[in-house]
């Protein structure tokens, strides 16, 4: 009888136990999932606050009409990025620089603002103008914007010809359609020859799930559509 009530204490303390482990475990996955979703929810906040930041470090020139044009875009869909880009990218967020345009692609939900410059910086917070290339705000030439494939241009690699791509600017947004898919060498830079009609060459690392340094570059060519009164 003394062994059998010393084997139900036992039995009781051990299952009290396990079930206080159990619950321990319970509240730890709780807190670690409300963690993260509250990590998910600052990075948004971080990122909305630096949108407005943008909208708000310099007086938009007056448009066609006096109405004032400012440059804003979304929170990304980062869904698709490389870890590393995206922590990359959120260690940029701090900083009020004003893009010089958007560019937007709808049928890929595409939305990125287009910096001066291709330089690592640049690159992680956003698309950079090609220097050397036509300026972003011209009416004729080849503008050059580059990106990271495993970040913002990432929804290239689902573009096609036909696609419509908006370049918005302080002064004006232009309408391109996409004519031609190039798959080059790195030092083939032919695909960024001036034009004497109003064109985007959008440049990125090919292929997209290539592991370490990509051998190729993945290239858009854009003719711009005809302007219409307003536009």
């Amino acid at each position: 009888m003394r062994v059998t009530r010393v084997l139900e204490i036992f039995c009781w303390t051990a299952g009290g136990l396990l079930l206080a482990t159990y619950a321990g475990v319970r509240a730890w996955s709780a807190y670690a999932s409300e963690d993260g979703i509250d990590a998910l929810r600052q990075a948004r906040d971080e990122h909305a606050a630096y949108v407005q930041q943008i909208a708000a470090a310099t007086p938009a020139p007056p448009a066609a009409g006096g109405e004032a044009r400012t440059l804003q875009t979304s929170t990304p869909d980062t869904s698709l990025w490389n870890a590393r880009r995206l922590q990359e990218y959120k260690e940029t967020l701090s900083h009020k620089g004003v893009p010089e345009g958007v560019l937007r692609i709808p049928k890929l939900k595409l939305e990125v603002p287009v910096y001066e410059g291709t330089s690592d910086f640049t690159l992680n917070r956003g698309a950079g103008r090609i220097e050397g290339t036509a300026d972003i705000d011209s009416a004729s030439g080849n503008i050059g914007i580059a990106a990271h494939r495993d970040g913002f241009f990432r929804p290239l690699k689902d573009i096609a010809v036909g696609d419509t791509l908006l370049l918005e600017t302080l002064t004006a947004t232009r309408e391109y359609r996409v004519t031609r898919l190039d798959i080059v060498d790195p030092d083939n830079v032919s695909v960024l020859a001036p034009t004497t009609s109003a064109t985007i060459t959008l440049v990125t690392c090919y292929p997209f799930y290539f592991v370490g340094s990509a051998p190729q570059r993945f290239i858009v060519h854009a003719r711009a559509e005809p302007q219409t009164a307003g536009g």
